[in-house]
C-alpha cells in the first residue's frame, strides 16, 4: 500500500546501466519508500529500466514518471504496464504526460493538440487497465474492442507528469494523481492543489533536487550543481506562486548562463527551490511539503557520486 508521507528517490538517468541494479537494491535496503524512473531523451527506456528495478527488489515501489503520451500506442502501453503490475503486484505506478516538446518535435511525435492526446490516453489507459474493453475513435487514440486478456489483479495508478495549468485541470479530470517537476514548493503546490480541484482521491508526488550535510553551506554548493535550470521558461510556473519571483526573474534575466545565474542563487532562494542542508532543516522541509499536499516526495540526488548521494540522502528515512 502506498504511504501518504512517502519518501522516494529518483534513479539517475545518466547511471551507467550496470548500476541500476545496484542503484534499485540500494535504495530498498535504505529504506526508501519508493524509486522513481525517468524516462529522458535519449538515455534510457523507463518500462525496461523499471522492470529491472522491481525485478532486484522485492518491498521498494517503483514509479515511472513520465512516459510521453505520443511516443507509444496506448494499447501497447498499457500492456507494457499491465505486466509489470501483474509481476510485482502493487509496487508500480506509471507516470504519462506531455513529454518535453523539444525532444518530442526532434523525433517527430509533437501533436497538433498535446492536452487532447494525454487526455485521451490517459483515459483509455485507466479503462484498460480496470478490466473495461475499451472502443473509441479519438482524433490521437482509436480502439475497437480492445482488452486485455489478463488484467492485473491491482491496477497501477496513471498519473499525468504535467505543469501547467489547464494540463493541471485535466489531470483532476481523467487521473489519479500528478507527478510534479522539480521544484515544487508548498507555494507552488498550493497553486497546483487548485488548478487541479480534483474531486476523487488524487495522488501528488513532488519532485525535489536534494542535499544533505552536517554543514548546510556544503550542501547548497551541491544543491546548485542541479538548480541551473530552473531559471529557464519550463519551470516559470514553479516560480511564480514564490514571494520573490520577480526578483528571481530579474537575476536569471541579468546573467549570461544558466550555472552563473545557480551561482549567483541567494542561499535562502536555494533553501526554497530544494530539500537541502542539514538533515534537521531537509526534514523540516519535508513536513512543510508533506503538509502543503505532497503525498509522496522525490529526492533528485545531487552530487557526483550518486551513490554516496544515496547514502547521505537515506539520513532523511524515517524522520
Amino acid at each position: 500500500m502506498l504511504n501518504d508521507r512517502a519518501l522516494g528517490v529518483s534513479l539517475p538517468r545518466d547511471l551507467a546501466a550496470d548500476r541500476i541494479a545496484d542503484f534499485a537494491r540500494a535504495a530498498e535496503t535504505l529504506g526508501f519508500g519508493e524509486l522513481w524512473i525517468v524516462e529522458d531523451c535519449f538515455f534510457r527506456g523507463g518500462i525496461a529500466q523499471a522492470a529491472v528495478a522491481l525485478a532486484v527488489t522485492s518491498r521498494i515501489h517503483v514509479g515511472i514518471g513520465i512516459l510521453p503520451a505520443a511516443a507509444r500506442n496506448v494499447a501497447f502501453a498499457t500492456l507494457e504496464a499491465n505486466t509489470l503490475a501483474e509481476l510485482f503486484p502493487g509496487r508500480v505506478t506509471i507516470g504519462v504526460g506531455h513529454g518535453m516538446p523539444a525532444w518530442m518535435r526532434q523525433v517527430g511525435a509533437w501533436p497538433a493538440s498535446p492536452l487532447t492526446m494525454l487526455e485521451e490516453t490517459i483515459v483509455a489507459m485507466r479503462s484498460l487497465l480496470h478490466a473495461e474493453t475499451v472502443s473509441v475513435e479519438g482524433r490521437y487514440v482509436r480502439l475497437r474492442g480492445v482488452e486485455l486478456e489478463s488484467p492485473a489483479a491491482e491496477p497501477p495508478l496513471v498519473l499525468a507528469g504535467v505543469r501547467g495549468p489547464k494540463s493541471l485541470a485535466l489531470s483532476g479530470r481523467v487521473a489519479d494523481g500528478t507527478a510534479l517537476a522539480e521544484p515544487v514548493t508548498p507555494e507552488y503546490l498550493e497553486t497546483v492543489r487548485r488548478q487541479i480541484d480534483a474531486s476523487r482521491p488524487h495522488r501528488i508526488v513532488a519532485y525535489n533536487v536534494a542535499a544533505v550535510h552536517p554543514d548546510a553551506s556544503v550542501a547548497r554548493k551541491v544543491a546548485r550543481t542541479r538548480l541551473d535550470w530552473v531559471g529557464e521558461p519550463d519551470g516559470r510556473v514553479h516560480i511564480e506562486p514564490l514571494p520573490f519571483a520577480e526578483e528571481f526573474f530579474a537575476l536569471r534575466a541579468s546573467v549570461a548562463s544558466p550555472e552563473a545565474f545557480a551561482a549567483a542563487l541567494p542561499d535562502a532562494w536555494v533553501d526554497q527551490l530544494a530539500v537541502v542542508g542539514t538533515v534537521e532543516s531537509a526534514r523540516a522541509r519535508l513536513d512543510e511539503l508533506y503538509a502543503a499536499g505532497a503525498n509522496s516526495v522525490v529526492l533528485l540526488p545531487a552530487g557526483d557520486d550518486p551513490f554516496r548521494a544515496l547514502e547521505d540522502l537515506a539520513r532523511l528515512v524515517g524522520g
